[in-house]
């Protein structure tokens, strides 16, 4: 059979996601995200009318609406941000980070696992779902809350130390994450350039030189940061979130550039979505092995969050800070998961089973950790009102 044209392949893609979209709007009232229904919809179309090949040569676009996800998370990393939560900030990161590694071993001997493909898992573990947990925050209005603010730091500084464990994974599997073989120059000076870059952009704003405020500008950004942080090695993820950090330093108004960023995620992360779908081989959900592997990741996925409980202490807690709430906004693996996981599967890292095993448990713990999230906040906002019409009554 002849392969389907460009066209056709676009066409086929956007009926999946119109209809994605509209069977979303429906499971919605379950808790289940519009992420899910998109890579089931993948998993049929991949497995049926267009199989993933058809639409590896688009991968540069659909991959698009990722980093631009990226990027809004860097528009998040503002200074009073981490300042102001500082100490509990790095204690759960570390904490996020460390539990993971302790299924090392575990994972290896039962698995037969290589090293470089036991780091990979233990990145997934170590993700967060950023976008995922930013998008219920804004809509239930929770962001500028205490426990909002610290679990919108946690997130973003959870996926660096999991973005470091893909690119060691990469390297000791002797691949490049980026297409320049610069070996470990590459990073450092990726690192160099990146803190460079700080003072040139606050020179660059004191002296009240233009920067980018329309579209053209802010993709020409989000593209060029994701190219430079691919080419040193340290991915076009981190690249891209970069980019959105800068941008925050170069324009007293970075929210304007969010009109445009939504514009390009709700467009092209579907299309992502459905494309990682779409790499599931059904041949793999038959094989008990495949079940066995994603129950386990599963598992370690979350009892490494739920330990993050310790690191709030009572003080965060009189502050404010609703533990469990934190908490259940860390157990998405989300995007970053799912991009991790399709990256190791392009490298050789790992097989069709462990990256359908990998795609079950980060559909879990999402699916899971949103349902969780969602009555915590539902639970929270009910606790606040009944006070208030307690005093609103007695001064009446």
């Amino acid at each position: 059979m002849a392969a389907p044209s460009l066209l056709s392949t676009l066409l086929i893609l956007l009926i999946g996601v119109l209809l994605a979209r509209l069977s979303a709007g429906g499971l919605a009232r379950w808790a289940v995200p519009a992420i899910v229904v998109e890579l089931v919809m993948g998993f049929v179309l991949g497995n049926t009318v267009l199989p993933f090949k058809a639409v590896a040569p688009l991968s540069g676009l659909t991959e698009l609406g990722v980093l631009t996800l990226f990027f809004q998370v860097g528009l998040e990393v503002r200074g009073d941000l981490l300042l102001s939560h500082r100490a509990p900030l790095l204690r759960l990161v570390a904490i996020s980070f460390l539990a993971p590694l302790l299924a090392f071993w575990p994972l290896q001997a039962w698995f037969a696992l290589s090293t470089p493909t036991t780091l990979l898992c233990l990145a997934v573990l170590c993700a967060t779902g950023t976008g995922v947990t930013l998008r219920v925050l804004s809509q239930r209005q929770a962001l500028q809350t205490p426990s909002g603010r610290l679990l919108v730091g946690v997130s973003v500084l959870d996926d660096l130390p999991a973005i470091a464990l893909l690119a060691i994974a990469t390297a000791m599997a002797g691949r490049s994450m980026g297409g320049s073989g610069l070996g470990l120059f590459g990073p450092l000076l990726g690192v160099a350039l990146a803190a460079l870059s700080l003072p040139l952009v606050d020179r660059w704003g004191r002296r009240g030189r233009p920067s980018p405020r329309g579209p053209l500008g802010i993709l020409i950004l989000l593209i060029a940061s994701a190219w430079l942080g691919e080419a040193v090695g340290l991915t076009s993820l981190l690249g891209a979130l970069w980019g959105g950090v800068l941008l925050t330093r170069l324009t007293p108004h970075p929210q304007q550039a969010r009109p445009v960023l939504t514009l390009l995620a709700d467009v092209f992360l579907p299309l992502y979505f459905i494309s990682v779908g779409m790499r599931i081989d059904a041949g793999t959900l038959l094989q008990p092995a495949s079940w066995w592997f994603a129950l386990v990741l599963i598992v370690l996925a979350l009892l490494s969050k739920l330990v993050c409980a310790f690191g709030i202490t009572a003080r965060e807690r009189l502050g404010g800070v609703d533990r469990w709430l934190v908490v259940f906004g860390l157990l998405p693996r989300g995007l970053p998961g799912l991009v991790f996981a399709t990256t190791a599967l392009s490298a050789g890292l790992i097989d069709s089973l462990q990256f359908s095993s990998l795609v079950l448990m980060v559909t879990v713990t999402t699916v899971l950790g949103l349902l969780l999230l969602e009555k915590r906040l539902g639970r929270t906002a009910s606790s606040q009102i009944i006070p208030a019409q307690i005093n609103t009554s007695s001064r009446g």
